[in-house]
């Protein structure tokens, strides 16, 4: 068994992986005391995940808000933030969600809860799909865009409206310990409240529903999936078409004639219950295919 398979043996790892990177992102432990957002020099840069903005701890930036903030304040497609995620996606694609996003680690471990039926598709699924690209050209930019207050400063729709997670991290925590907001808490507060309910037990049933259907960030790293470095490649020399790999991914990614699908969110449990190790993923500049026909012809001359 190569290191990449060793490494992937167990989905602990990534569970490990994105508990890691969940606390430490998110280590101002003085925010939770006192329920106040962390200011410091660091807020100023976009974390890769749907890490809160709001959430006392969040030692950065989330970029789905910045992007709206930055559209609603100055009309316009801001170039760090847009360079941001250009550079993370064209690196990675959707390995961010599978592996580094906190609201993603949430899903994860609600999914583990055992439910007397779980869901893996219905009818709709994959139209469903679609609705996370709405979202993210409605909420996070048209609206942010074109509807502005007396002040022209636009809300953050999406985050203020839609987003469970900064509910969980933020809303939560600041109104658990801050009285002045808690006691500010209204209508608002119990609607994102209902929405991260429906999201928690959506999330029992069905594996990452979020990440299906809804998150705007997901959607984004989706359109660098089949160019990103990080790939996942199939020998077809190797493959006997059992699909275990299929069967084995949560996200209903058809692996063989799809590898890097823009749903596919790099997890890696097709290559771990693959038999006869014709999947792999790793790094690679050259084109995923092109390289393993060059690898079965350098194979066959031997």
């Amino acid at each position: 068994m190569d290191k990449k398979r060793r490494f992937l043996k167990t989905d602990k790892v990534r569970i490990l992986v994105q508990t890691i990177w969940t606390v430490l992102t998110n280590s101002f432990a003085t925010g939770f005391v006192q329920g106040k957002i962390y200011m410091g020099t660091s807020k100023r840069f976009c974390l890769p995940g749907l890490n809160c903005y709001s959430c006392p701890g969040a030692l950065g930036a989330c970029p789905v808000g910045a992007l709206q903030a930055v559209i609603g304040s100055e009309h316009k497609i801001t170039l760090y933030v847009s360079g941001v995620l250009i550079f993370i996606g064209a690196l990675f694609g959707r390995f961010v969600c599978g592996w580094l996003c906190p609201f993603g680690l949430i899903q994860d471990l609600l999914h583990k809860i055992p439910f007397f039926k779980k869901i893996s598709t219905f009818k709709g699924d994959k139209l469903l799909r679609y609705l996370k690209y709405v979202i993210l050209l409605v909420f996070v930019i048209i609206l942010p865009m074109f509807f502005l207050d007396d002040y022209g400063i636009s809300t953050p729709y999406f985050c203020k409206y839609i987003c469970p997670s900064g509910m969980l991290f933020g809303g939560i925590p600041l109104a658990s310990v801050n009285e002045g907001i808690r006691d500010s808490v209204g209508f608002l507060y119990a609607y994102k409240g209902v929405i991260l309910a429906v999201t928690v037990i959506l999330s029992i049933i069905i594996y990452r529903p979020f990440c299906k259907y809804i998150c705007p960030l997901g959607a984004i790293y989706s359109f660098f999936n089949r160019i990103s470095v990080l790939r996942i490649r199939n020998d077809e020399q190797r493959c006997i078409g059992c699909k275990k790999c299929e069967n084995a991914c949560k996200m209903n990614v058809s692996v063989l004639s799809e590898p890097d699908s823009a749903e596919c969110i790099r997890c890696g449990l097709c290559v771990k219950n693959c038999p006869t190790q014709s999947l792999s993923m790793g790094f690679s500049l050259k084109n995923g295919e092109k390289e393993v026909k060059e690898k079965n012809k350098k194979i066959k001359s031997e």
